[in-house]
C-alpha cells in the first residue's frame, strides 16, 4: 500500500465541524459547480518541505479544489515557489493548469472553507487529526513553513508543543525538538499585501532562509 493510500483524509461530506458543514451546504446550493468540500493537500508525501496555510479561501481553493489556487494568495505563493525551484509549470489559478511541485507539499490547518475566512479554535482542533496524520506520513519531512499565526499555532500544537514556547514571528526560524525546523511567514493574503504587512521581498526573504537551510 502506498503512503498516499494510507493517508487519513476527511470525506467530501465530513461532519466534524457543524458550522463549516452548514456553510459548505450553503455554498453547494449557491455554486454547485465549485469544489465545495474539504480541500486535499497538493504535492507528494515524500517531500522534504511542507507549507501549511490557514484554510481554503471561498473563491480560491474552495472553488478550485487545490490549496492556494484561484485567489491572490495563490498568485504570490506559486510565483514564489516557481522562482525558488519548488514548482514547475505556468500557474493559471486552476487545478488543471499543469503546475507541479518539486520536493514540496501544500496543505491547510483547516480543510473546509470557513465563514468570513475565520476558522474557530474548535474547528482548528477538529481538523488537527488530519494535519497530524499528514505530518507523520511525510517520512522525509525536514522543514515546515507556517503561513500566519493560526497555521503556526496549529503546527506547534499538532507536534505536541506549547504555543507559548514557540512564538510566531515573520521570518522566524524554530528548531523544534525531534529535528523538524519550522519557519514562519505572514500569510500571503491580499489583505496583508495591500496593507504592506507583507511585501513580495519579505515573502521571498523567508524562502531564501529556507533555501539556506537546505543548502547547508
Amino acid at each position: 500500500m502506498s503512503a498516499e493510500c494510507s493517508l487519513t483524509i476527511p470525506s467530501n461530506d465530513c461532519a466534524i465541524c457543524p458550522r463549516l458543514v452548514e456553510f459548505r451546504g450553503i455554498q453547494r446550493i449557491r455554486q454547485p459547480r465549485w469544489y465545495n468540500a474539504p480541500v486535499p493537500a497538493f504535492g507528494a508525501l515524500d517531500a522534504r518541505f511542507l507549507i501549511v496555510g490557514m484554510a481554503p479561501g471561498l473563491k480560491g481553493a474552495n472553488r478550485t479544489g487545490r490549496p492556494f489556487t484561484g485567489d491572490y494568495a495563490g498568485d504570490l505563493l506559486y510565483a514564489t515557489l516557481e522562482k525558488f525551484g519548488w514548482a514547475q509549470g505556468e500557474y493559471a489559478a486552476s487545478s488543471d493548469d499543469g503546475v507541479s511541485l518539486h520536493d514540496c507539499r501544500v496543505t491547510n490547518a483547516v480543510r473546509c472553507v470557513p465563514p468570513q475566512n475565520k476558522p474557530t479554535g474548535p474547528e482548528v482542533n477538529g481538523c488537527r487529526r488530519f494535519l497530524e496524520n499528514e505530518i507523520t506520513s511525510m517520512k522525509c519531512l525536514e522543514v515546515i513553513l507556517a503561513l500566519g499565526g493560526l497555521a503556526h499555532g496549529a503546527v506547534v500544537t499538532t507536534l505536541g508543543h506549547r504555543k507559548s514556547a514557540w512564538k510566531f514571528g515573520h521570518n522566524v526560524r524554530h528548531e523544534l525538538p525531534g529535528g523538524l525546523v519550522l519557519f514562519n511567514s505572514y500569510h500571503c493574503s491580499r489583505y496583508n499585501t495591500n496593507t504592506g504587512r507583507l511585501t513580495t521581498v519579505m515573502f521571498e526573504d523567508v524562502f531564501r532562509a529556507i533555501d539556506r537551510h537546505f543548502s547547508r
